[in-house]
C-alpha cells in the first residue's frame, strides 16, 4: 500500500491509499487533485472516507462520483453530501482488505469520527480529521473542552507506532506554540528543527505518529507538570486535565 498525501486549497492534505490499483480517499475537499492523482497513478478510486461536514473536507465528494466506484463512509451524526454510508462508534469499514475501525471522536465538530486500521503494511493507520494535528488539535466550534479533551485522550491510547494522518499542513505553527508552552522540552525542539527542515524542501511534516504526539504535543500532555503550570499562568483556576486543556485551547486560538 502507498499512502499520498494530496495537497489541497492552501494547507490542506487529502489522503490517499492505494495499492498500485485500487484507491481510497479521505477528506476530498476538492476533486481536481484527486483526479490527477488517479489519472498519473493509474488507479481506480473505490471508496470515500470522510471524517466531518466542513467544506474543505467535503467539497470534492459530488463531483467524484462519476469516478467512484464504492461507497462513501461519513459521521452518521452530521451532514455529509448525500448518498452516503453512515457509520459511527466502533463500526467498521472494510476498504480492500483492510479493516478500519471508526471512532467518535467529537469537540471540533459534533459528530467528527476518526478511522483507524491495526495494520496497514505493518503498522497501525489513523485518519482523524482536524480532531488531532501534529502538535496540535483543532478548534472547538461544536463541542466542549471535555468532549475534545476526552477525544484526545482516545487516540492518544493508541499504539504509539499508529501515524497520524491530519488534514491540515499546520505543523511550524503549532510547533511555535507548543515550545511556548514547553520550552524545556529537548524531543519538541528536535522535532521543530526536522520539520523546518522538511517545509524548506517542500515536503509534508505528516504524518506523524501517535508516540511523537504524546512526547511533543501539549494538548496530549495536559497532565505534565509543566505543561499545566504554562496553562495556570494563563488561567489559575486551571487545577484539572480538562481545565488545563481548554487554558491552552484558548491561548492557542489567540497566539500568533
Amino acid at each position: 500500500m502507498k499512502l499520498l498525501a494530496l495537497p489541497a486549497f492552501t494547507d490542506n492534505y487529502i489522503w490517499m491509499l492505494h495499492d498500485g490499483r485500487e484507491a481510497l480517499v479521505v477528506d476530498p475537499g476538492e476533486a481536481a487533485p484527486v483526479i490527477e492523482a488517479l489519472q498519473t497513478h493509474g488507479l481506480r478510486l473505490s471508496g470515500i472516507l470522510v471524517t466531518h461536514h466542513h467544506g474543505d473536507h467535503v467539497g470534492g465528494v459530488d463531483a467524484l462520483r462519476s469516478v467512484l466506484h464504492g461507497p462513501v463512509h461519513g459521521p452518521a451524526r452530521e451532514a455529509i453530501p448525500a448518498p452516503f454510508t453512515p457509520v459511527g462508534d466502533g463500526q467498521t469499514v472494510a476498504w480492500n482488505g483492510l479493516q478500519f475501525e471508526v471512532m467518535d471522536v467529537p469537540g471540533h465538530t459534533a459528530g467528527h469520527v476518526a478511522y483507524w486500521c491495526p495494520d496497514v503494511d505493518g503498522a497501525p493507520l489513523l485518519f482523524c480529521g482536524d480532531t488531532l494535528f501534529s502538535a496540535g488539535c483543532g478548534r472547538l466550534f461544536e463541542g466542549t473542552p471535555a468532549q475534545m479533551s476526552a477525544s484526545l485522550a482516545r487516540l492518544a491510547s493508541l499504539p504509539g507506532a499508529t501515524r497520524v494522518c491530519c488534514t491540515h499542513e499546520y505543523t511550524l505553527s503549532n510547533l511555535r506554540f507548543a515550545l511556548a508552552v514547553e520550552p524545556g522540552n529537548a524531543a519538541l525542539a528536535e522535532h521543530a528543527r526536522h520539520c523546518e527542515t522538511l517545509r524548506q524542501r517542500g515536503r509534508p511534516t505528516l504524518p506523524s505518529t501517535i508516540g511523537l504526539e504524546r512526547a511533543i504535543n501539549p494538548f496530549l500532555r495536559c497532565r505534565e507538570p509543566a505543561v499545566a503550570a504554562a496553562a495556570r499562568e494563563r488561567d489559575p483556576s486551571a487545577h484539572d486535565a480538562v481545565a488545563v486543556f481548554a487554558a491552552l485551547r484558548e491561548w492557542k486560538n489567540e497566539f500568533r
